[in-house]
């Protein structure tokens, strides 16, 4: 079958589902397995589209569920294809069991979580709690913070998973409606560009191999089950840091766009800093910039690659600085947030010492203001001058009512 290729400008406007329906085009995923649901569901529907009107030789398989659509995908990619797929909140939930099939075999599976927060009480908005939810799943975990880093994050996420010394099942995070649903410009590659970025997808171990038989989803209880996991954790930090680096400097000699597992914004000589993923990341560095005016010498830290977890990479950057907020955009049932735990696991054993604060935002897509982040920014700049934090170690930025669970 012969597909036709798309005409694109050179800036087009895109929101962040479109964007990631057209870089599953352009990387010509063979089966797209799913089960819509919002603010997921354009992303699907317009691969579905791309088909309907020949510009994808793929298939779309429309399941009853979102734990069938990581099923097919998990027997399409098993079978040697190309396999992409979306969903968001409580699709998410019902798909989870399936996701620890896919890494644990290893298959390259592309799935683009449009975050939402998870019921009850019901809600579609945005908030983190899907993402934080399957973040210990053997996934690697890639976060865009607008709709240009959506499409270009999908056609990097392809080129590491499926590379045969990686393997594993990738997700793309981009935040619900304030990224999925606003459009801006985004600059697509060429349908050729695109495709020879990602490249001809090569099987490996794949079930249709008559003659190279393999089984998949064996059983191995107390025998050999630690030893997968923990191959699986060392793979984690043995190859896949290596390849996403090796992939994130070949597309910035592609695209002159540069990516980096922390991203770092005025953090060279800065006193305090914020630590944040999504479209906070975006409004926190305006903040910044403005409270630098003001003498106050701030910075902003996000996380573009959740899993594997920066480590070294968050002590070397928050080394210097003197007071920093995590801001965690899910509801921590009783502890603290996790970027609070992962960045706190950081710095314990650095030579350093940080005064470390955790605030919860944003849930069920509450807005983040400027103002929230010009309070959060002074009393960073307070605790820094004593030395010590002056409130509570956990915080709640704009919830209504007396405050609540303070650490």
């Amino acid at each position: 079958m012969v597909f036709d290729k798309m005409e694109l400008r050179e800036v087009e406007v895109w929101d962040g589902n479109f964007a990631a329906a057209q870089a599953l085009r352009q990387a010509q995923v063979d089966v797209v397995s799913a089960y819509p649901i919002t603010p997921s569901t354009p992303i699907v529907e317009g691969y579905a589209k791309f088909k309907a009107d020949n510009y994808v030789e793929g298939e779309f398989v429309m399941v009853e569920s979102e734990h069938a659509a990581m099923s097919g995908c998990i027997g399409a990619a098993a079978a040697g294809g190309r396999v992409a797929t979306a969903t968001s909140s409580q699709g998410l939930a019902l798909m989870s069991e399936t996701l620890y099939q896919a890494s644990g075999m290893r298959l390259p599976i592309v799935l683009n979580m449009v975050n939402r927060a998870l019921a009850a009480p019901l809600n579609v908005n945005g908030d983190h709690s899907d993402m934080y939810m399957v973040r210990d799943s053997g996934w690697i975990q890639f976060d865009a913070f607008n709709p240009q880093e959506v499409y270009d994050l999908n056609l990097i996420a392809f080129r590491v998973s499926e590379d045969h010394s990686v393997r594993t099942p990738a997700i793309v995070n981009q935040d619900g409606f304030m990224t999925s649903h606003t459009a801006q410009g985004v600059r697509p590659l060429t349908d050729d560009e695109a495709y020879g970025f990602v490249g001809a997808y090569k099987p490996m171990n794949d079930m249709l191999d008559f003659e190279h038989p393999v089984t998949h989803g064996v059983q191995t209880e107390e025998d050999w089950h630690f030893e997968h996991k923990a191959r699986q954790h060392n793979d984690m930090m043995t190859y896949v840091v290596p390849k996403i680096e090796e992939t994130f400097e070949a597309f910035e000699k592609l695209t002159g766009r540069k990516y980096n597992r922390v991203e770092k914004y005025d953090m060279e000589d800065a006193d305090v800093a914020v630590v944040c993923m999504g479209t906070s990341v975006e409004t926190a560095r305006e903040v910044a910039k403005e409270m630098r005016e003001k003498g106050i010498k701030a910075g902003v830290v996000g996380i573009r690659v959740l899993r594997p977890f920066p480590f070294a990479e968050i002590s070397e950057t928050l080394k210097g600085v003197k007071a920093v907020a995590a801001l965690d955009r899910s509801a921590p049932g009783g502890a603290a947030g996790m970027l609070f735990n992962e960045i706190a696991g950081s710095l314990i054993n650095a030579d350093t010492k940080v005064i470390l604060s955790g605030y919860i935002y944003g849930l069920g897509g509450r807005d983040l203001t400027k103002a929230h982040l010009v309070d959060l920014f002074n009393e960073l700049q307070a605790n820094a001058d004593a030395g010590k934090i002056l409130t509570k170690q956990q915080q709640f930025i704009g919830v209504r009512g007396p405050k609540l669970a303070y650490l």
